[in-house]
């Protein structure tokens, strides 16, 4: 198997993994400088970097790569350290980087309203992929959306069979009215989306929040909704909005931003 056809499957799949790649050696290995061990989420692999105790030591060091997403340089000193004894006549010292395989980051932006323009041109440029969602198809087309994904015009019930976000996905409900927004907020609770915001008031957070717990949805999915929507910059103009939203889900993509947003209901006490 092709480690970089593996790759960009992973990717599409919204599958996580780490790439191993020997980039330095000195003297005699069991391998080649640039050999490539790709360790996917579930802890299966692709390839090699010479076996032994120092695959299994990038082994560990790529689970900790991809639970953390952020690289690692390894040393491992052949000759010095008896552990590293493969049988064969080695004596050599290589480095192996240890990268982070991430899934291509999909926004699903439910609303092709102006703010949303602004939105899927920025989210874009940050280096996500937007799919534009509307039940109106004079809003949801490829003339206002050329540089999104994927355009979708059709009733919300319908879209939500159809989609799939994982655990790298984003889903934000900026749609013309209350009602709508609630529908996209009751079903993007319930899948594995990584980031869910809803824009609007307080007042409209706490009024949908407290329709959706009558309903039965669980307040621990709930709490997690990011509403008002975006970091506090004053943002006014959609093109703002667009960028305070964006800055949000980059500190979210990031592992930048605590979660010290609190349960939307609790913002009645603090208001």
């Amino acid at each position: 198997m092709d480690v970089y056809e593996e790759i960009t499957r992973l990717r599409k799949a919204g599958i996580k993994a780490a790439l191993a790649t020997i980039v330095n050696v000195r003297g005699s290995i069991p391998s080649y400088e640039s050999a490539k061990l790709l360790i996917r989420e579930d802890g299966s692999i692709v390839g090699t970097v010479g076996g032994g105790c120092v695959e299994a030591d990038v082994w560990a060091a790529a689970r900790e790569v991809i639970a953390q997403e952020k690289p690692r340089t390894l040393t491992f000193n052949l000759n010095n350290d008896p552990s590293y004894d493969t049988g064969l006549l080695c004596g050599g010292t290589l480095e192996i980087f240890v990268e982070p395989i991430l899934p291509t980051p999909y926004v699903y932006i439910f609303g092709a309203g102006h703010v949303s323009l602004s939105l899927s041109k920025v989210a874009t440029q940050a280096g996500f992929s937007t799919v534009v969602v509307d039940d109106r198809e004079a809003y949801a087309n490829r003339e206002r959306f050329p540089e999104a994904a994927e355009v979708y015009a059709d009733e919300y019930e319908k879209l939500f069979e159809l989609l799939s976000p994982n655990s790298s996905s984003y889903i934000i409900a900026v749609t013309r009215g209350h009602r709508d927004d609630m529908r996209v907020l009751r079903w993007a609770v319930g899948t594995q989306a990584r980031y869910v915001g809803m824009i609007g008031s307080k007042r409209k957070v706490i009024e949908i929040v407290r329709f959706l717990e009558r309903e039965g949805v669980p307040s621990s999915q709930l709490a997690h909704v990011h509403a008002p929507i975006g970091i506090e910059i004053g943002a006014v103009s959609p093109e703002e909005i667009a960028v305070s939203v964006v800055a949000e889900m980059i500190a979210v993509r990031r592992n930048a931003l605590q979660d010290t947003k609190p349960h939307p209901k609790s913002i009645l006490a603090v208001s």
